[in-house]
């Protein structure tokens, strides 16, 4: 696996260590390492980001095509730009799985690809992405899926990840990726945060090459202040769900309206529940989440929220820990990933 983010390449191998017929024998930060360790060793499938450093995932699969001419290439990332995903599939690939997309369609694409047919995220099905692997092996999106597929979908059919975060530096770090990246694509979003973190994310992005400045004038960003946020739908304590609801349900369509793209996305990173785990009202914190999954499925939204790792010690809070990952398509933390599954 090539994936120059640490908790999130940890993340993945996590998950794909848990599945006993993969075993991870390499896992390296930049391309020009990848197209070495390819060749090196051969492996059945390579599992590449797009923008890696030092060489593109683009440029590493099509060296890989030519020093293991074996090894199956799927990408996993942020990018889903028409445009990038065809030359990612012209550079030899037989998937692509949105990084969003992760906790529900890694293995059924890793399985597909196996099987010796091709794969992308269900929200690039139907587009013409695939064109230049005529003669090879058939396409099958999101859209063919088995029943056992279908069953894996329905559990992880929202785009919601949790960070646990150990210092306000590693928050900032994931924060920054997250809404940095949809912004670069033309996207919205919306920052839920306290208001240390959302004046220093605000000069990150600026220092990241972020246009911010017309984000803002174009109404594709949107920053909050938590407490104040908090304040609007609950009441000593108490979590009203139809304010909830209706007070993020317009500020979605509202950044929503402000992008000149089709098929835009709208990101959320929030720190309310965080402000409610410190109140210890776990249970309002775990309604909200519960509430934050009806959200991705009725916009077009991914979500990202932050709890600190120092609110989790004891055999209590071991059990809300355990809660609030099973509300997540992807939890994890800079110290080490965590997943868990409902019922888990």
């Amino acid at each position: 696996m090539a994936e120059d983010f640490a908790p999130f390449r940890r993340a993945v191998t996590l998950k794909l260590r848990k599945q006993s017929e993969f075993q991870i024998i390499s896992e390296v930060s930049d391309g020009l390492e990848a197209v070495q360790k390819a060749k090196e060793l051969q492996p059945d499938l390579v599992l590449l980001d797009v923008g890696l450093p030092t060489l593109s995932g683009i440029e590493a699969a099509r060296r890989i095509r030519t020093v293991s001419p074996q090894s199956k290439i799927v990408f996993v990332s942020q990018e889903f730009a028409v445009d990038v995903v065809q030359a990612a599939f012209r550079s030899g690939a037989s998937a692509y799985v949105i990084k969003s997309d992760v906790g529900r369609d890694l293995l059924i694409a890793l399985d597909a690809v196996l099987r010796g047919e091709t794969f992308v995220s269900r929200r690039l099905a139907g587009q013409d992405l695939t064109r230049a692997q005529e003669g090879r092996a058939r396409e099958r999106t999101a859209q063919k899926i088995s029943d056992a597929d279908s069953q894996q979908i329905a559990k992880d059919a929202y785009h919601h990840e949790a960070v646990f975060y150990s210092t306000d530096y590693c928050l900032m770090e994931e924060v920054l990726r997250f809404v940095g990246t949809a912004l670069k694509v033309g996207h919205a979003a919306i920052v839920v945060a306290t208001e240390p973190p959302r004046a220093r994310l605000l000069s990150r992005l600026q220092a990241n090459g972020v246009s911010i400045d017309t984000a803002i004038e174009e109404g594709r960003y949107t920053a909050l202040n938590a407490a104040d946020t908090l304040s609007q739908f609950v009441t000593n304590g108490v979590l009203d769900e139809d304010k909830f609801m209706k007070a993020f349900g317009a500020l979605i369509e509202t950044a929503a309206r402000a992008t000149a793209r089709e098929n835009s996305r709208v990101a959320i990173f929030g720190e309310c529940v965080q402000l409610l785990c410190a109140q210890n009202n776990v249970e309002a914190a775990i309604q909200m989440e519960r509430l934050g999954n009806e959200l991705t499925h009725s916009y077009d939204v991914d979500i990202l929220c932050g709890y600190a790792l120092s609110g989790f010690d004891g055999e209590l809070a071991g059990q809300i820990f355990k809660r609030i990952c099973a509300l997540h398509s992807l939890a994890y933390s800079w110290e080490g990933p965590f997943t868990a599954e409902p019922g888990d």
